[in-house]
């Protein structure tokens, strides 16, 4: 990780670099999406949905953000670094914010995905999609669940089975 100087830019701003810096690391998933032609009350219901999935969508400058990412070994995500810019940050779910951006720009097409960070690796908007495809977390728990409970099923219908069957013998 490069050092930041203090004399090379104010302190300020190497304070806001390192935050950035903080987020792209500790992030499971970043989203850079350019949200240019959207109502304020269509940025609020975005920053709420994400909110309450505990996902933090900031709009920061590129500039700044560029130093973060030289930071963090992550220029690969400068080349979406342009014009007006929001970055989502997940630190818990990796789905989230693919997901809830994704369907968001379905109903409001001014919103764009241009890229992002999953795991530490750059991708582009296309890999964002994908990952917004896949069940949420909750529908991926509730599918292992099902799973784990499938052979349980299976076990106590055999043995009903075979308890009717005994009692229709009996009878």
């Amino acid at each position: 990780m490069a050092e930041i100087r203090p004399t090379v830019i104010r302190e300020e701003k190497v304070e806001a670099i390192n935050v950035i810096a903080g987020k792209l690391r500790e992030s499971q998933t970043t989203v850079v999406a350019d949200y240019r032609g959207l109502t304020v009350a269509q940025v609020t219901e975005l920053r709420k949905q994400l909110r309450e999935a505990g996902v933090e969508f900031q709009v920061l400058k590129n500039s700044l953000t560029r130093l973060a990412t030289e930071k963090e070994s992550l220029t690969e995500l400068d080349q979406y670094l342009t014009g007006p810019n929001a970055l989502a940050f997940s630190k818990d779910d990796i789905i989230a914010p693919a997901k809830i951006i994704a369907d968001f720009a379905k109903k409001n097409d001014k919103l764009e995905i241009k890229g992002g960070v999953i795991e530490g690796k750059v991708v582009g908007a296309d890999q964002i999609k994908e990952l917004a495809s896949l069940p949420s977390r909750e529908g991926l728990l509730s599918m292992l669940l099902s799973v784990l409970q499938a052979p349980m099923r299976n076990v106590a219908l055999a043995v009903k089975a075979v308890a009717e069957q005994k009692e229709g013998q009996g009878a």
